[in-house]
């Protein structure tokens, strides 16, 4: 485990605590509740959907540069949010010690 799978791990463990203590708190019927309450709220839920979605699109983009699929983790992502796209980063970086960075395939010159 290096620095960057340490220090990811460590926001995965805090975020999924504080998930924990919402669901807790809330339930899940509160949760999505309180995520359209009000504007700004709103305006929260939109902005970490936009992320995620980015997010996403980098995650298959990535993972098909390593000859992998990355649809999995799309569904995983859709389903459980930000902590899939940590344990993504977590997966790939130990990939990366293991085998090297990949090569990527340059542009083809005129």
């Amino acid at each position: 485990m290096n620095l960057k799978q340490l220090g990811l791990g460590i926001v995965l463990v805090d975020f999924l605590a504080l998930s924990g203590y919402a669901l807790y708190y809330y339930g899940y019927v509160g949760m999505f509740t309180a995520l359209t309450a009000n504007a700004a709220t709103i305006a929260a839920f939109a902005d970490l959907t936009i992320a995620l979605g980015l997010v996403s699109i980098w995650i298959v983009q990535d993972a098909r540069a390593r000859g992998e699929s990355g649809i999995p983790w799309v569904v995983l992502t859709a389903l459980v949010g930000s902590p899939a796209a940590l344990i993504y980063l977590i997966r790939r970086e130990s990939r990366v010690r293991a085998v090297g960075r990949p090569r990527v395939a340059q542009p083809a010159r005129a």
